[in-house]
């Protein structure tokens, strides 16, 4: 990833996804928004108690730095549920509806699939050939549930599209140096220790970039951040940091 800056927002790009002319897609860090303490600054999510009219006018500048179209947002439940959307799905701006799900596939120019984090993996997809997006959020939950290869599966029975096709970038959120689950006994299954270190901290990033291989990714396609929430939380909103905190954006689409 590359770190870029415009209108006041600094964000990331996916280094094998930003020469696509026909794709917008971007990483936000948490600065150069509206909200105040503990949500400073660019928080995109209601409900976690920021006002709601700095979540507005984030989620606008957002939009404004992207430029244009409409952003489409998910109640996400930390599930494996997938929705297609399509340009009829939400068209008002930066007020876009929000079923419950935690993945978002689109054919649809102008729509930004929007995922919301403080710690989970915003994992975003693109089909060069079929010109087909997806956008996941994956936390530890997801991932034992393998939200990834079934949101490729998806992109392959409704989409046409071809594993091989398709560049993932997995975004900011908890590495392996932070991710300690304590009672991992009971709440992961054994299939998943070969993950774990001798501190019980798990490699989540390794996970997803072996689930997208098994879904038939190729190694080559998929770029990892490698930039962990919580060592970097003066940039990124981290959960696991702060607790109250806010959620930062990360969004893909292409372009009308």
């Amino acid at each position: 990833m590359h770190e870029v800056e415009e209108k006041g927002l600094q964000f990331y790009r996916f280094d094998h996804m930003a020469d696509c002319t026909d794709l917008s897609h971007a990483v936000f860090t948490r600065l150069g928004g509206a909200s105040a303490p503990p949500f400073d600054s660019l928080n995109v999510t209601f409900g976690l108690g920021d006002n709601p009219n700095d979540v507005h006018l984030n989620r606008r500048r957002i939009l404004q730095t992207i430029g244009g179209g409409a952003m489409v947002f998910l109640h996400q439940v930390h599930g494996n549920r997938i929705i297609v959307v399509d340009g009829q799905s939400s068209t008002n701006g930066v007020e876009a509806s929000r079923p419950a799900a935690d993945a978002l596939i689109t054919s649809a120019p102008g729509l930004l699939l929007t995922i919301q984090v403080a710690d989970c993996q915003p994992i975003l997809l693109y089909d060069h050939r079929r010109q087909i997006v997806a956008n996941v959020h994956a936390g530890w939950r997801g991932s034992l549930s393998d939200i990834l290869g079934r949101t490729v599966a998806v992109m392959v029975a409704e989409c046409d599209c071809r594993p091989a096709d398709i560049l993932a970038g997995i975004g900011p959120s908890l590495g392996p140096c932070c991710a300690e689950f304590r009672n991992y006994r009971t709440e992961i299954p054994k299939s998943f220790w070969a993950y774990k270190d001798d501190r019980d901290h798990f490699d989540f990033w390794a996970v997803s970039v072996d689930q997208l291989c098994a879904a038939g990714l190729r190694r080559e396609n998929i770029e990892v951040s490698r930039t962990c929430t919580r060592c970097a939380a003066n940039r990124f909103f981290s959960y696991r940091a702060d607790k109250t905190t806010g959620r930062f954006a990360a969004v893909i689409g292409l372009n009308p």
